[in-house]
């Protein structure tokens, strides 16, 4: 990869995030070979660290398309069966250039839902190359699974409130067997072989401990210490969880992971939207990290994650998107704006800084997805994944002189800010383009595929309602043991 020199009129650089006026960027073999002082180009490029997305799942659509608005996260992912099965490059590639045409230079695909047209290790080669084809790192994180497929709990009693038809519909979803343990184990290796590369780090990703018995638990954090494999996992994100996990593990959830080993710096937890201050301080102490994703928990009616609670106790915390951002464009400077503005404390009292907050949405998720802390702000030596915006847009309303572009970012910063954005030094979007694919045309084609395919899902569309009836009923009359 050539040297390239880039001249920025400033940066928010170093470990402090702290603004520089007036830098030239030397790029080599993929990195940042130097950051030298050069005359300020006024209005010129702004350069900052390219942004972490650290729990995200690749869906190829926005949830509205297909009607699954304004219902809470359990009858949701019921909803997501709508969609019909695509191409698995065509679908990541779709979902991806959105991310990196939002901002983002690294993304934590957790796989929860295949296409299933191939077998798992080949979709997820193909999901690696649609990767490498826009040029975003990933870390993809094989499903792990086996209970509670419909509500925490036996699902019989849901089934059982439902009509005749409606339930006949459901069951044959819910009849497909699940992998042991040890196969599903195996298959995470299976999937490595196929899909690892420089820019993919594979992983275990169990789905939560409500969607995972003990011994799958058990499994996975025994794997984890033998291989170094990191694990990504959902936690504690609704209420109904939250009052699942106390029902189940009279003694805490997070204590039995901590006791089972999966409490450990490999785990990366998305949500904790309802972890208890004393959950958080295992969470601190154990050295994991804590995946924050501030719309989707509004938007799914998950509720507000403790943010400061979390940053008290010391945790790791990193920003995530979970494929439900605000305005479902897949901009993470307005998630990132959003979370700021949300945690960053009342009146006089500051929760998180700007600098806090780049550091969050940047750095500390990097290991969560890359499998590796390199990197995350700029500096010699650091990975070459840049983010390049136009200082002239931002401040397009500028009546004063020396505006802070770090402040006018976190007051309307947008993806439509972005000059251009590289990762391991190469450019993967370009004046709101991709360099790699066509992702206009490569977008429009998924939508029609799933517009025809969507026609021959009538019945599951119509046992969906009912379905609902009956998960509003068990969640509002929760079972006592």
């Amino acid at each position: 990869m050539s040297e390239r020199t880039i001249l920025c009129a400033s940066t928010a650089e170093g470990e402090d995030y702290g603004l520089r006026r007036g830098r030239a960027i030397t790029l080599a073999g993929g990195r940042i070979a130097a950051i030298d002082g050069a005359p300020a180009h006024e209005p010129g490029l702004f350069a900052m660290p390219a942004l972490v997305n650290a729990h995200d799942h690749a869906r190829p659509i926005r949830s509205s398309a297909f009607g699954a608005v304004g219902i809470p996260l359990e009858l949701w992912l019921q909803y997501l069966a709508l969609l019909p099965a695509v191409d698995p490059y065509l679908a990541a590639a779709a979902s991806l250039g959105r991310s990196a045409l939002g901002g983002c230079g690294a993304v934590m695909i957790h796989y929860t839902r295949t296409n299933g047209l191939t077998p798992l290790p080949q979709e997820a080669a193909e999901v690696a190359r649609a990767a490498r084809d826009v040029g975003v790192r990933i870390g993809f994180a094989v499903a792990l699974k086996d209970r509670n497929p419909l509500v925490y709990g036996p699902s019989e009693p849901v089934l059982a409130a439902m009509p005749e038809t409606a339930r006949r519909t459901i069951e044959q979803r819910l009849s497909k067997p699940q992998l042991a343990p040890a196969e599903q184990i195996a298959l995470v290796d299976e999937v490595a072989e196929a899909a690892g590369c420089d820019l993919v780090d594979v992983q275990y990703g169990p789905t939560g401990v409500q969607w995972c018995t003990p011994e799958l638990l058990e499994a996975v954090a025994q794997a984890s210490a033998e291989t170094g494999r990191r694990v990504h996992m959902h936690c504690l994100e609704t209420g109904y969880q939250r009052d699942w996990a106390d029902r189940e593990f009279p003694g805490g959830m997070l204590p039995f992971l901590k006791e089972i080993g999966l409490l450990s710096p490999r785990l990366t937890l998305a949500h904790c939207t309802h972890a208890r201050p004393d959950e958080l301080e295992l969470i601190a102490g154990s050295g994991a990290t804590i995946t924050v994703n501030t719309h989707s928990n509004l938007a799914l009616k998950s509720g507000i994650a403790p943010v400061a609670a979390m940053l008290k106790a010391g945790c790791n915390v990193a920003l995530g998107l979970d494929g439900t951002s605000f305005d479902e464009d897949d901009d993470a400077f307005s998630e990132m704006r959003l979370a700021f503005e949300l945690h960053r404390g009342w009146g006089f009292d500051e929760t998180i800084a700007e600098p806090g907050m780049l550091r969050i949405a940047t750095r500390n998720g990097r290991a969560s997805v890359t499998g590796s802390a390199d990197g995350g702000f700029l500096a010699a030596g650091m990975p070459a994944d840049i983010l390049l915006l136009d200082e002239a847009a931002l401040d397009e309303h500028r009546l004063v002189a020396d505006l802070s572009p770090v402040d006018q970012l976190f007051t309307h910063g947008r993806a439509r800010h972005i000059a251009e954005l590289l990762v391991a030094g190469r450019s993967i979007v370009r004046d709101g383009r991709l360099t790699g694919i066509d992702h206009a045309a490569l977008q429009g084609e998924l939508v029609d595929r799933f517009r025809h395919g969507m026609r021959s899902g009538g019945q599951l569309a119509a046992a969906l309602p009912e379905l609902g009836t009956a998960m509003r009923r068990h969640f509002r009359d929760p079972p006592c043991c």
